[in-house]
């Protein structure tokens, strides 16, 4: 289903983006999107039952397509009235700087209004978010391994 159209000038070519709630991906299109926007520098995407399982579990995706490309890609997981957690906002890195990652974000909050939309950025992004309205929560607390669990 798309859900919104615009159009960017770039290069004096105009680009237009469409938006896909929920679209039909494949875990190769979900392995691709986060190597061309450098998320799969963190992500495990030699990993293919790894990857199968992140595509399974999200619940909330929007897509942006140039031509039927995939451009752009906003996984989420959320309850629908208290969180909504941003796993990946994934934009090909020919694609970055052009409002995108910005119009995936806010097309998820519109769809998804109740919730608070939470995320991790990635270092490289940091300062990305607060540049586009998001709040900085100093009180994150992350754990990777059971055995880190002190006592």
């Amino acid at each position: 289903m798309c859900i919104f159209e615009h159009i960017k000038l770039i290069s004096k070519i105009p680009m237009k983006i469409e938006y896909q709630l929920n679209p039909s991906l494949s875990v190769h299109d979900l392995i691709r999107i986060l190597d061309t926007s450098t998320l799969g520098l963190r992500r495990p995407l030699s990993d293919m039952k790894a990857m199968e399982s992140m595509l399974a579990h999200a619940n909330y995706y929007i897509a942006a397509y140039e031509n039927g490309e995939l451009v752009g890609l906003a996984r989420a997981m959320t309850d629908f009235v208290y969180t909504t957690y941003l796993a990946d906002l994934a934009v090909d890195e020919k694609y970055q700087h052009k409002g995108i990652g910005k119009e995936l974000i806010r097309l998820l909050k519109i769809n998804i209004p109740r919730a608070k939309l939470i995320l991790l950025a990635a270092p490289a992004a940091e300062g990305y978010y607060p540049k586009i309205g998001m709040q900085n929560h100093p009180h994150c607390y992350f754990i990777n391994d059971v055995g880190e669990i002190n006592g």
